[in-house]
């Protein structure tokens, strides 16, 4: 068979890539530095992050501040970083992330407590048609940061600065002020 000496028809034109979206869960009760390193390391890997704060009525009495008060604080810790926002989840992560075509759930891990607790709820995410988890390791220097160990510090009236953003600090030293003692 004869070859052409003509050239190949060009390709057709490729659509541009879609836009990579992450979702970053949590109670965020209250957002530490650790969950910042977190969100900054997901921003270097997708376009957008949205950090999604569950909100749970039924739960509202467990947590110290209340949502309004989260979405506040987290929306002042991320303002700067570009391609992260803040959204309040009020159902399933699973439709959250459907709902806005996210390609994938991202967590931080600091030790393997925290891959227990996180491989089950990837799992049920992805069986309830949600996007894969991606599991980023802490960074040492926050490996040890909880909202929980923040909230303990706070409460025996600790210096809680050197894990969390400025804002979180005050706002928690306030409430903790308007709480009544035992």
């Amino acid at each position: 068979m004869p070859m052409s000496s003509e050239p190949a028809p060009p390709s057709p034109p490729t659509a541009p890539p879609a836009s990579a979206l992450a979702v970053y869960p949590g109670s965020f009760d209250p957002i530490t530095l650790g969950h910042m390193d977190i969100i900054r390391r997901a921003v270097a890997l997708f376009d957008e992050v949205i950090l999604g704060i569950a909100h749970n009525p039924a739960k509202a009495g467990r947590h110290l501040l209340d949502i309004d008060t989260r979405v506040r604080l987290a929306r002042d810790a991320v303002e700067g970083i570009e391609g992260a926002r803040v959204e309040i989840i009020p159902g399933l992560l699973a439709d959250f992330c459907r709902e806005r075509g996210a390609r994938a759930i991202v967590k931080g891990l600091r030790n393997g407590a925290d891959l227990d607790a996180e491989a089950p709820m990837a799992l049920a995410n992805r069986e309830l048609g949600g996007p894969e988890t991606l599991l980023l390791i802490a960074s040492p220097a926050h490996a040890h940061v909880s909202s929980s160990l923040v909230k303990d510090i706070a409460s025996h009236g600790g210096d809680i600065a050197p894990y969390v953003p400025p804002a979180v600090a005050t706002a928690l030293s306030q409430r903790l002020a308007s709480t009544p003692g035992p």
